[in-house]
């Protein structure tokens, strides 16, 4: 007797552990799973992935259309989307009759980038009905750079149906997640301006403590080559001078007759103060 209630409790013990650990797989949340065996992923797309890290929780939606053609779109970046997504990362649906339409799930995602763009294409969507030789839908979400939001403006562009294959939804989206750092580049000019100012205030300052310490100079004598600083305008203007002056230095004084009335005073007039008193 004791035996049959001992299994019967162990039983519906495993029971209960099997259903728990069920739930809690299933209430966790699927993420991209690249394309590629697992634990062999691009690094490079690894690193572009962890990137988009901070959409994970955020689910983007645009509406197009009018009338019974109105779709609407739901987008999350590597979790799922949509009511019933079964692992879809991009539904449609079709808001006359309510229909879902998967156009691509993050069980097939590839990811690249550019210096200012990342490209995320989620595969293995629903098959189409009489388009692309019915092969699965796939969505291609082209994100740009925009510094100003962090994501935005979620929009589709086109539907690319009418090949044989390699079909695809196309949208775009904004984020300043797809930016390439931002580094600052000095020109020569700012290279050789900060320099120049260094090496001034480097030579003031030294030259004020050498005059003032060592020397042992006050007040104005403290500043470095006083005499020459003082003396720079003189040489400017005879430079200016130099270069500027309209007629020649040595012009011989041309002759001009002196009349009674340019005469100044008399000479002996001019030299009385020449004779002892």
């Amino acid at each position: 007797m004791f035996p049959f209630h001992s299994c019967w409790r162990a039983g519906l013990l495993f029971l209960l552990l099997v259903i728990t650990a069920r739930e809690s797989w299933q209430a966790e949340e699927k993420t991209c799973d690249l394309v590629g065996e697992k634990g062999r992923e691009s690094e490079r797309e690894l690193a572009v992935l962890k990137r988009l890290a901070p959409l994970f929780n955020k689910s983007f939606e645009s509406t197009v259309g009018q009338g019974s053609e109105t779709y609407m779109y739901i987008f999350r970046v590597c979790r799922e989307a949509g009511n019933h997504s079964s692992g879809a990362g991009l539904v449609q649906i079709n808001k006359s009759n309510g229909k879902e339409t998967v156009v691509g799930r993050i069980n097939e995602t590839h990811i690249f980038n550019g210096s200012n763009w990342i490209m995320l294409i989620y595969k293995g969507g629903d098959e189409y009905d009489n388009h692309c030789g019915r092969e699965q839908r796939r969505a291609v979400v082209m994100i740009s750079c925009n510094r100003h939001t962090l994501a935005d403006n979620f929009n589709p562009v086109s539907e690319e149906r009418g090949k044989v294959q390699d079909c695809f939804y196309l949208f775009e989206m904004d984020s300043s997640l797809a930016c390439s750092p931002e580094v600052s580049h000095l020109s020569v000019g700012s290279v050789l301006l900060i320099t120049s100012a260094s090496l001034i205030a480097v030579y003031i300052i030294g030259g004020f403590l050498y005059q003032r310490l060592v020397v042992g100079a006050k007040g104005i004598e403290q500043f470095p080559h006083l005499a020459f600083w003082q003396d720079v305008g003189n040489l400017i203007a005879d430079g200016c001078d130099f270069v500027c002056r309209s007629k020649p230095r040595n012009v011989p004084t041309t002759y001009r007759g002196v009349g009674d009335d340019q005469l100044g005073e008399d000479s002996e007039e001019r030299d009385d103060h020449l004779l002892p008193m």
